[in-house]
This record gives C-alpha cells, structure tokens and sequence, in this order.
C-alpha cells in the first residue's frame, strides 16, 4: 500500500472510531431494515409541487423548498461523504425526498393540514417567480395572509403517517 493510501486508510479507521460512522446509532435512529433490505424510516421527508408548473419551475421550486426544511430539521442530514481518494462532500438528507404533485385546490388543503398539524413546512409561492433575492422572497409572503397565499409548492417533514395525512389527494410526481 503507497503511503498515501495507507494515509487515506488510516484517517478512514480513524473517522470510524471516532464515533462517526453512523452504522448503528445516531441519526438512523428509528429506520426500519434488515441486512439488505430497503431502509424504511419512520419519517417522511415529502414535496407537493402544483400539477401546472414548467419543468424548470418544478426544479426550482423543490430546490428552494427542500432546502428550509435542513435548516429547522438537522437530524434529516447525514453525515458527510468523502470518495476513495479522500475528497470531502457536502452531507446530503439521510432519507429520499418524495415528490408529489396535485392541483390548486390539493396544494392548499395539504398547506392547510401541515399548518393544522403543527409541522415543519416551507412554502413557494407564486409571487417568488418573479422576485430575485432572499429579503425580496420574505416580503412577497409577508404581504398576504396564510389562507390567500397562491402556493405553487410546500415541503413537509415529519412523522410518516402524519405527512401521508396531509399528502392526501396528492399523487406521485410523473
């Protein structure tokens, strides 16, 4: 082995030992799996996105949602990733995003039971199309009261049976 690898080997048993490797314990608390079964968490991590949006809206749209719920939820990253030559990556959600898609009025009524429930939700809705920045972004959903606001897509988190109940209506983005 060249001292290199032999390096990259140690600072990986190293990073193992240390506690943080997550088979085991930690943040996969709570999934449900056998050796080579498919994780299934216990919970959901999902996106509604309004059935009439542009495929580019659609992208963006679920980018900026997914990226509110990290910020309230940390126990739904991961740890980092690192390849076999030892470059370091950001950490990504420890469980798949689902997509779901629905019309005007099934976009609300899931807006409505999120809120109801209590759970982490992050909103988009039309006006940020047309904003170019953060402060604009905020000001855009200040301005119009919870029930009147034009969603084009929430984000929810939470427990998977709760999420399932707001999703209701909502279908499995095509």
């Amino acid at each position: 082995m060249s001292e290199e690898n032999n390096e990259k080997h140690e600072k990986r048993e190293e990073h193992e030992q240390s506690g943080k490797s997550r088979q085991g314990s930690g943040p996969d608390q709570g999934v449900e799996a056998g050796a080579d079964a498919p994780v299934r968490f216990d919970t959901k991590i999902a996106v509604l996105l309004r059935d009439d949006l542009e495929t580019w809206q659609r992208l963006n749209v679920t980018a900026f949602l997914v990226s509110g719920l990290a910020t309230v939820s940390p126990e739904v990253v991961g740890e980092p990733y690192e390849d076999a030559d030892g470059t370091p990556y950001l950490p990504m959600f420890r469980q798949p995003v689902m997509v779901f898609e629905g019309g005007k009025e099934t976009v609300t009524a899931a807006h409505e039971r999120a809120v109801r429930r209590g759970l982490p939700t992050a909103v988009f809705t039309s006006d940020l199309f047309a904003t170019g920045h953060d402060a604009a972004n905020r000001a855009a959903v200040a301005a119009v009261g919870k029930d009147l606001l034009d969603l084009v897509g929430i984000a929810v988190y939470g427990a998977r049976n709760s999420v399932d109940k707001v999703l209701k209506g909502a279908r499995m983005h095509r």
